[in-house]
């Protein structure tokens, strides 16, 4: 006779919009095969001690309606098992005792490491599979692919977003937005785009040299002095707060007295990078004899549990379906994605670096035409503001200064920026048939 399997369900990470959709989707799948299914509690943090109390089971009546909401059903940590061998130990053999014969792990970058270590531990005991979560959006997906939660977070950061800039015009004030994003700054972009923010900065922009306080400064201080050459006091800057790892922590104060998470990472929230810029940029004014009211707003914990928008909805219960089919069908040791449509299964393997042994980190692409209009919505200094004398004018007179110290003082700022985005008129349908 064979023996009964038991579907195990585990939520590590962050929270984000969608985790109870795949919970939900996953558990009705698994009990139509009339598989058990059991919701390990709090991620890791339990069974990597090798309790096994802490856990619930699922049924369709119980999770049925659960893809309304935000959350997750079964709780979520950031505990990381990977750190001490006799964690990983303790969490194989705690999901055997439960007679766990498949599992399924939501989360991001550091679960899907974790998922995969598991994987490798159980030795074949295991079936493992991932579902990516972020609102971050920076898992090695392909481009056109988001990662789950991602569009519900940007749906209503616009929101927040649109209201502070109706206060900001109102009040004659700039708002600086710290939005999430450890690793990249698609949320930031996302937000910031959409909503038509004065401009938008992520790190990115700086890839492959150290990210300097002074130039994040001077790049909003430019803004405010470009925006108030044309009469305006107000603006909205949306920030990603991933800039913060880039930055030299000796231009950080206290820095390097911050609590890391168990995985490593920075507890960004930790470091008020808003009030550091705010303070920062009101200095830098104030040298040319300007002030201006600004305040610092970070989005993001926000965003994180909201109730899914329906776009979510629907891909967050394809992809929870998707994984319990394919864990149940056989499947192991891969992620699951949905790909113009179709299901496709992403190696544990293939999402790796293998220079850092860990997932790599999609990043937004800055080469994109996508980034370069939203670039070219944005008020910052560009390269043509250089190149046009009357403008160069305009913005020297706002800052007291002559156009040549203006120029001495600021044009490092245009050196790596972005070609101008060129279209090519004329579209060749058969570029055989040329002459």
């Amino acid at each position: 006779m064979t023996e009964r399997k038991t579907l195990a369900i585990l939520v590590g990470g962050g929270p984000a919009p969608g985790i109870n959709s795949v919970i939900g989707a996953a558990t009705i799948r698994a009990r139509l095969e009339a598989v058990d299914v059991l919701g390990i509690r709090d991620g890791f943090e339990w069974i990597m001690q090798g309790d096994i109390d802490h856990v619930t089971p699922l049924d369709i009546g119980e999770v049925s309606r659960i893809h309304f909401r935000g959350g997750s059903h079964i709780g979520i940590s950031r505990a990381n098992p990977t750190k001490d061998p006799m964690h990983l130990d303790n969490a194989v053999l705690a999901l055997l005792r439960l007679n766990v014969s498949q599992l399924i792990t939501i989360g991001g970058d550091d679960t899907a490491y974790s998922a995969m270590k598991l994987e490798e531990k159980a030795a074949g005991r295991l079936q493992v599979v991932h579902v990516p979560k972020t609102i971050d959006n920076d898992l090695d997906l392909p481009p056109q692919v988001d990662t789950f939660g991602f569009q519900t977070a940007r749906h209503y950061g616009v929101e927040i977003v649109k209201n502070l800039m109706v206060d900001a015009r109102t009040t004659s004030r700039w708002y600086l937005v710290i939005t999430m994003g450890r690793g990249a700054g698609h949320l930031a972009v996302g937000i910031g785009k959409a909503a038509g923010a004065t401009l938008t900065l992520i790190p990115e922009e700086f890839l492959g040299r150290r990210i300097r306080l002074k130039a994040v400064v001077d790049t909003l201080v430019c803004a405010i002095i470009k925006r108030l050459s044309y009469g305006r006091l107000d603006g909205v800057a949306v920030v990603a707060e991933g800039l913060t790892l880039g930055i030299d922590p000796a231009e950080l104060a206290g820095v390097e007295e911050l609590e890391r998470d168990t995985h490593g990472n920075v507890r960004i929230a930790e470091v008020n990078i808003g009030e550091i810029l705010k303070a920062a940029v009101q200095k830098r004014l104030k040298e040319f004899g300007l002030k201006a009211t600004i305040a610092a707003k970070n989005i993001g914990y926000e965003l994180r549990c909201a109730d899914p928008i329906p776009m979510d909805m629907e891909y967050t219960r394809d992809l929870g379906y998707c994984a319990a089919k394919y864990v149940l069908g056989g499947g192991n040791a891969a992620m699951i994605s949905l790909q113009a449509g179709r299901f496709v299964p992403i190696p544990f393997a293939a999402m790796m670096d293998p220079k850092t042994g860990r997932a790599r980190t999609r990043r937004v692409d800055i080469t994109s035409t996508r980034y370069a209009i939203a670039r070219r919505y944005m008020i910052r200094l560009r390269r043509d503001d250089f190149d046009d004398p009357h403008e160069l004018a305009r913005f020297a007179a706002t800052a007291h200064v002559s156009v040549e110290e203006f120029r001495r003082q600021f044009a490092y700022l245009i050196e790596e920026e972005p070609p101008p985005l060129v279209f090519d008129p004329v579209v060749e349908r058969d570029p055989g048939a040329r002459a």
